[in-house]
């Protein structure tokens, strides 16, 4: 039996625009995507036939509604292969949580399933095909940093900001991202995208910290105070900035000092077991 591994990492949205509601009931978005180092570890092993999922995260559900699911009956339907697999997905990333935990699942698939089937598709194969399941799933396979417009599916690659302290807290409230955008009271906050994306450029990690933005953060706090609650624990405590990622809850905390970092989570850890320490990657 072949068996193949993939990591399988999260994102932050380092901002995020809500442009306009679209005629096909998506949002038109404007944002800027960076891969993180907390991720998940799926273990792929050929069957004889269908699709079996298994994890050791009781919230993940393994049947049809799982995007990995998903992604294996698109490839069959496209490639014509009938080969059965059973996907292990040993959960990390917090569930329902603005890390793109879900997507990246689906894009880990995608590249297995390629190496396991030899289709030798291209990497913009593979993003097209993921774009048609999950808006978040191009980036999770392209990685990195970058400019996300339409739905969240058209990248325009930036230089990565990467190695940079991150310190992810999520205080445990699953919200969905279609929950999030119909909480949003007004769009386009007019992000400056561009100033951002200067200071990345720069490697100006500060400048960054400074211009973090979600539009979508002022309602969740007002709906779940605790978000704002751990911003502040942040910014008291050393981080250069902090923001609510995507749909949330999860806050990050952009650090220049791994001590500080260390410091900060002993404080959240009192209010929350999911505290993480992590790199931009």
């Amino acid at each position: 039996m072949e068996e193949f591994i993939m990591e399988s990492y999260g994102k932050v949205n380092l901002a995020l625009d809500v442009l306009y509601k679209r005629n096909d009931g998506y949002h038109e978005i404007k944002s800027i995507m960076q891969r993180i180092s907390l991720k998940d570890r799926l273990i792929f092993k050929e069957i004889h036939e269908g699709m079996i999922i298994e994890s050791n995260h009781k919230e993940v559900p393994v049947d049809s509604t799982n995007l990995v699911y998903k992604v294996w009956d698109k490839l069959r339907e496209i490639t014509g292969v009938s080969k059965g697999v059973k996907i292990i997905i040993e959960k990390n990333i917090p569930v329902a949580a603005g890390l793109a935990g879900g997507s990246s699942n689906g894009a880990a698939t995608l590249q297995a399933l390629n190496n396991l089937w030899n289709l030798n598709l291209s990497q913009s194969e593979l993003m097209k095909i993921g774009k048609g399941l999950g808006a978040d799933i191009p980036f999770c396979i392209m990685g990195g940093t970058a400019l996300a417009e339409g739905i969240g599916e058209k990248l325009t690659k930036i230089r990565t900001l990467s190695g940079k302290h991150i310190l992810l807290c999520n205080p445990g409230i699953p919200i969905s991202a279609g929950y999030a955008y119909s909480k949003c009271k007004s769009l386009n906050r007019g992000i400056d995208m561009e100033a951002i994306i200067s200071s990345i450029e720069d490697d100006d990690l500060t400048g960054v910290a400074k211009k973090l933005e979600n539009i979508m953060e002022d309602p969740m706090i007002e709906e779940y105070p605790i978000i704002g609650e751990i911003k502040d624990i942040m910014m008291a405590n050393g981080a250069l900035g902090s923001l609510m990622s995507g749909s949330g809850s999860t806050v990050f905390g952009l650090y220049d000092d791994e001590e500080k970092m260390k410091f900060t989570q002993k404080k959240l850890l009192s209010i929350t077991d999911k505290v993480f320490l992590c790199k931009t990657l």
